[in-house]
């Protein structure tokens, strides 16, 4: 870890202790290392008798697969959010558009302490701990808590281990380090198993459905990424009626194992003509530029963003956004 970082991590855990209200926001849509994270941050700075707040801008409900890792109450809809926080963090949010209808509070913040991995992230904060060497942004708020001296126990340990497991997609994407870390926090008391199952593992019956009209409905594009094949797929609202989010989100991770395509996208309808767009690499092509291209962000192999229209003009967008980034010379 370099001095600068070691230096801002001082200076969060310090913004974080002379606090007494801090309010923690993950992104929009959030997953397992944006909400782990935040409740693994937010269970600390409870126990250490701050007023503490967690939420984030959209949708209105808690994803079912990680409401069990609030284990304080600390979770609170977006509405209630404070209008002027006395600290702000922000959580695996690489832009303050990340936060949704919750943005504002960076301006009105007293602080903002930002944790990221992001490499796009602009750093917004007013302290900002942003580590794009991290394969999460769990294990940002691990070093946080350790410069803060905390004991990490069970709750905590598995809140960052919820991060982790996705992110990493069961760390086949974790460097040696991050293996240690996961052995760490199993040697807190996490069980793997219970932790990772209804994250990655478990969905009810009608997923099957969904799925068989879906994939059905896949086209592979061969000469698509400059000829290194992109393969696609469509979720309308009548595809996932009576579903979860998790369930749509997860179908990328089913497309994305096309061997004759080196990019994969899944369009989701969020509403009527309005699409979110996850993007998925094998190791070629960095499609967090193909994601910037069309206003979103994400990593170099994993990356997304929102649009509207018709799927067939967001899908042509998407086509000339790849031809630019793999467009040879």
């Amino acid at each position: 870890m370099s001095t600068d970082l070691n230096a801002c991590l001082r200076a969060a855990a310090k913004t974080l202790t002379d606090a007494t209200d801090v309010t923690l926001l993950a992104h929009v849509n959030p997953d397992a290392d944006a909400l782990g994270s935040a409740l693994a941050l937010g269970l600390v700075l409870h126990r250490m008798g701050k007023k503490v707040q967690v939420s984030f801008g959209a949708p209105d409900e808690v994803p079912e697969t990680l409401r069990d890792l609030d284990v304080a109450g600390l979770l609170v809809p977006a509405s209630a959010v404070p209008a002027a926080p006395e600290v702000l963090v922000a959580l695996d949010t690489g832009s303050v558009k990340r936060l949704g209808p919750l943005a504002d509070r960076v301006d009105t913040a007293r602080a903002v302490v930002v944790l990221d991995h992001h490499v796009s992230n602009p750093g917004y904060g007013t302290v900002n701990v942003i580590d794009d060497t991290a394969e999460a942004t769990a294990l940002v708020v691990l070093r946080l808590l350790d410069e803060l001296g905390v004991e990490l126990d069970e709750p905590v340990a598995r809140c960052v281990y919820a991060g982790l497991v996705t992110d990493t997609r069961s760390f086949r994407h974790a460097s040696s380090a991050t293996h240690l870390v996961a052995a760490r926090l199993l040697d807190a008391g996490v069980d793997a198993e219970a932790v990772a199952r209804p994250l990655m593992d478990s969905h009810p019956f009608g997923y099957l459905g969904m799925l068989a009209k879906v994939l059905s409905r896949a086209t592979l594009e061969p000469a698509g990424a400059g000829g290194l094949g992109f393969v696609h797929a469509v979720v309308t609202l009548e595809d996932a009626d009576g579903l979860r989010p998790e369930e749509v989100e997860s179908v990328v991770d089913l497309v994305r194992t096309t061997a004759e395509a080196e990019v994969a996208a899944v369009l989701k309808e969020l509403r009527p003509a309005y699409w979110s767009v996850s993007l998925r690499a094998v190791s070629q092509v960095d499609v967090r530029e193909v994601a910037q291209l069309l206003g979103g962000g994400g990593h170099r192999l994993a990356a997304g963003f929102t649009a509207r229209g018709e799927a067939k003009d967001v899908l042509a967008n998407l086509r000339k956004a790849l031809d630019t980034i793999t467009r040879h010379p």
